[in-house]
């Protein structure tokens, strides 16, 4: 949240401009960089309409809270207003999505959507975006997780005339998604006066919204089973939302025409690619639609087939691998679901390929083939072995060459790291992958992080946080060797060692040893905790807790990250693998395991001049030991 105060006050901030110095002034403190000039027109346009509403309404004494942040992920509802509900006397909350837009109009495939002007791409219904936060509050906000019928959302487009809009009326309206134009303002003002007393002050209610305990978060694994059977587990917001339908109407335009073509959804760790993959999985495995979702992680499939497919094993046939369609016939499938397709390889074939399966073909062109409607879903800055090569351009130029249309779908908000966009630019400026260079970390309300002084440090504060009922796993960069797995019966070798303090690398294999889990159930099984993991085994997962050990593979020197091949033992990396290229990759490694953490990270780097600079950046008031 930027700013709250009572209705009468926002209004008369606003007639000074005091207001969106305060907002300007708190954005930037979050988000380190200025608010976007569109952002900027929003607030001192939309704003005042809001809140001249409201004081001609009699409900001056409304609690207003601007741009309020949704727990654990970046997106912010437009305002909240709090009271006290005028018949029922109970604490009420209308949350309002406002828009400039003069006019829109329903995509004409799919009323979810619509089309304005400036846009060249589709965008969320606003009736169903409000309805959206709506729902992802009453999950997430243990002040309403009993109280849903405390919530109505509503859509404000204060310069629309009916004329403009009326056909975004198309979708079905509920409490939750309600929609007034300027035209219909008198309409409104009657709305907030049968949601809100014009006799009680809201700022009680507004307290008891902002310490409500926020829901734990729903961890992608521990939801599978669900998600793929009943649809409901996740709320998609705004542009998951957006793909996830442009996809089903990607599907629909291929059945109905005999067509094919390619979509391509990218964004950053957390920002749903997996649970927008989930979703659309579930989805066209009840409509009866043949559709099967694929990685190159042998960990998060072998997860996916067992936690989503408890206990079904039909389930459990729709995860594959990249590599499982090498002779695939050509449009066998309606769908190929493409998650984390960064993995992709240059070709599917390895040692163990037989020669008659030995093509040469391109692996994105294996997977472009095998369906009508194949989707990828890739963060290209999570490529971190020699020879994956999933990146939108590729894929653009196998889509060109088949000449097959592409639509790229961007995901900007995140919900891993609680959220936080100024931990994720704190991770990618730290780690040179943006340019600026490292700077101080300051501290916000969504993510933790803290240096710790050693790994016996790190270790026992996670095991604290166990304690209290958080998950959570220590991973480190490939600086230790990795010894072959014991024979049952003898103890795991301890191959991460740092002074007194060692600890066995996660396992490798598909079977548990010596009450350590098999590889791929590291991330998602208790047990995992005391073994230490590596990024090919915490890539694509979150725990609520992460500690990172940087190894010696980079460190600080002067006033620049230096990485030292010499020092991996990644056995990825071989002669042919450039300088350059290493330098990239275990970069890109840091940033991967730097953000798995869902409510915090601890930090340690073997490196004495390394963990200086740390301890420079995050500062003396954030070590485990202050704890």
């Amino acid at each position: 949240m930027l700013f709250r105060a009572s209705a009468k006050t926002v209004a008369a901030m606003a007639m000074d401009s005091s207001l969106f110095f305060q907002l300007n002034e708190q954005f930037f403190h979050q988000h380190g960089h200025g608010v976007g000039s569109s952002e900027a027109r929003s607030w001192e346009r939309s704003i005042p309409a809001l809140v001249t509403a409201l004081n001609e309404a009699g409900l001056g004494d409304v609690e207003v809270l601007l741009e309020y942040a949704l727990p654990l992920n970046s997106k912010r509802a437009d305002a909240v207003l709090a009271g006290r509900h005028p018949a029922t006397g109970e604490p009420s909350y209308v949350v309002v999505e406002l828009k400039q837009w003069g006019q829109a109009e329903p995509d004409e495939e799919d009323p979810e959507l619509c089309r304005i002007d400036m846009y060249a791409r589709p965008v969320l219904n606003p009736i169903e975006q409000v309805r959206r936060y709506c729902q992802y509050l009453v999950n997430f906000n243990g002040a309403l997780a009993e109280h849903s019928r405390r919530v109505s959302g509503v859509a404000y487009l204060h310069n629309a005339t009916e004329f403009g809009v009326a056909g975004l009326r198309a979708i079905e309206r509920d409490d939750q998604g309600q929609m007034f134009t300027g035209q219909q303002r008198g309409e409104f003002l009657k709305y907030l006066r049968s949601k809100l007393s014009d006799t009680a002050p809201g700022a009680p209610m507004a307290d008891e919204l902002l310490s409500g305990k926020q829901g734990p978060s729903k961890q992608l694994m521990s939801v599978a089973a669900q998600e793929v059977r009943e649809r409901e587990q996740f709320v998609l917001l705004d542009e998951q939302q957006v793909a996830y339908r442009m996809v089903l109407n990607a599907v629909r335009r291929g059945k109905q025409a005999d067509s094919k073509e390619v979509v391509v959804v990218t964004g950053g760790p957390g920002t749903g690619k997996s649970v927008i993959a989930l979703s659309l999985l579930g989805e066209l495995y009840r409509q009866g639609i043949s559709a099967l979702h694929a990685t190159g992680s042998q960990a998060f499939t072998k997860t996916m087939r067992k936690v989503a497919g408890f206990r079904k094993r039909e389930v459990q046939d729709l995860f594959k691998y990249f590599n499982s369609f090498m002779a695939a016939e050509k449009n066998s499938l309606d769908v190929l679901i493409c998650d984390e397709a960064h993995r992709m390889r240059e070709t599917s074939a390895n040692r163990y390929t037989s020669a008659a399966l030995r093509t040469g073909k391109p692996q994105v062109e294996e997977l472009i083939d095998a369906a009508r409607v194949p989707v990828f879903l890739l963060d290209q800055h999570q490529v971190v072995r020699p020879g994956e090569l999933g990146t939108e351009a590729e894929i653009r130029a196998a889509a060109e060459k088949k000449n097959l249309n592409c639509t790229v779908i961007p995901l900007d908000s995140q919900f891993r790291c609680g959220g936080s966009d100024a931990y994720l630019r704190w991770v990618v400026r730290l780690l040179g992958l943006e340019e600026g260079g490292p700077v101080v970390w300051e501290p916000d309300d969504r993510m933790e992080l803290r240096i710790a002084e050693g790994p016996e440090e790190m270790e026992r504060f996670l095991d604290e946080r166990r304690a209290q009922g958080f998950g959570a796993r220590m991973s480190a960069g490939f600086c230790w060797k990795w010894s072959p797995e014991p024979k049952p019966g003898d103890s795991l070798p301890t191959d991460v060692v740092i002074g007194d303090w060692a600890r066995p690398w996660n396992l490798r294999g598909d079977r548990g040893v010596a009450g350590a889990p098999p590889s791929a159930l590291w991330a998602t099984d208790p047990a995992g905790f005391g073994q230490v993991g590596c990024v090919y085994t915490a890539q694509g997962f979150e725990y609520d807790w992460s500690g990172v050990i940087i190894g010696p593979d980079l460190v600080w020197r002067g006033d620049q990250w230096v990485t030292d091949r010499t020092a991996s033992k990644d056995p990825a990396f071989s002669k042919s693998t450039s300088d350059d290229d290493v330098d990239r990759l275990i970069r890109n490694t840091y940033k991967v395991l730097l953000t798995r953490g869902m409510v915090g990270t601890v930090v340690y780097s073997t490196d004495p001049e390394t963990q200086a600079k740390l301890r420079e950046l995050v500062g003396a008031q954030r070590e485990t030991s202050a704890v």
